[in-house]
């Protein structure tokens, strides 16, 4: 106990960083091929959005109330959970939000903003998790069978929705801004875990909160 100090935050790791980056060819061996649809949605979406499409926002809410329980089943729940005890814990609060994006897409207020920096950032925020994100593996030298997708790994997931959620306005606020939150909590989670990995990839969660906080802060400044 005296020597406490000399250990690492990589030393309470509960698993390998093998480990973690195998749960996700697991998880795309057992969903393929359904990647190619969830990407294709989401890009429809991308594009109903910049266009300002009626059906579009609540749509996209929805699409996402359902990718955030099929993270938390399928990958946090039956994946992750077994090597990592907190998981449990998170595959409940994906659940909770799964079901606030649903009570948010119920209302009647859903609409694209009228802030350009939000609707900018948003949609590239989209576009990254949808596009970039997957393509990771190739950057940081792993195999491409470890692609994270939206729908199937949380990451990607959360950066998605944070960034629909900074092109939609709706009402109540209180309602949006929570579940804002909740999509900042699990990408300062995983950066957190990234990090003690010494993953350089930690830097992909933290940089779209960064955006995202740019987006909002210029919102607030000049809302045109």
């Amino acid at each position: 106990m005296s020597e406490w100090w000399t250990y690492r935050p990589s030393d309470f790791l509960m698993f390998a960083p093998r480990t973690y980056w195998r749960l996700f060819e697991l998880q795309n061996e057992a969903w393929w091929p359904a990647q190619a649809v969830f990407s294709a949605l989401v890009l429809a979406l991308v594009i109903g959005l910049w266009r300002s499409h009626a059906p579009g926002p609540r749509a996209g809410v929805i699409g996402f109330a359902f990718a955030w329980a099929c993270v938390a089943f399928s990958f946090l729940w039956q994946r992750y959970a077994p090597v990592n005890w907190a998981a449990s814990g998170f595959a409940w609060a994906f659940g909770l939000q799964a079901l606030g994006l649903l009570a948010l897409a119920m209302q009647h207020t859903v609409r694209v903003t009228g802030s350009s920096w939000r609707r900018h950032i948003g949609l590239g925020l989209l576009l990254w998790a949808v596009l970039a994100h997957p393509l990771l593996p190739f950057a940081f030298n792993r195999p491409w069978m470890q692609a994270e997708v939206i729908g199937l790994a949380p990451d990607p997931t959360a950066i998605a929705t944070l960034g629909l959620l900074l092109v939609i306005d709706a009402r109540p606020r209180a309602l949006r801004w929570a579940l804002c939150a909740a999509a900042y909590a699990w990408l300062l989670a995983s950066a957190a875990t990234l990090a003690t990995m010494g993953a350089a990839q930690a830097v992909v969660p933290l940089g779209a909160l960064l955006l995202a906080s740019v987006a909002l802060w210029r919102a607030r400044c000049s809302p045109g």
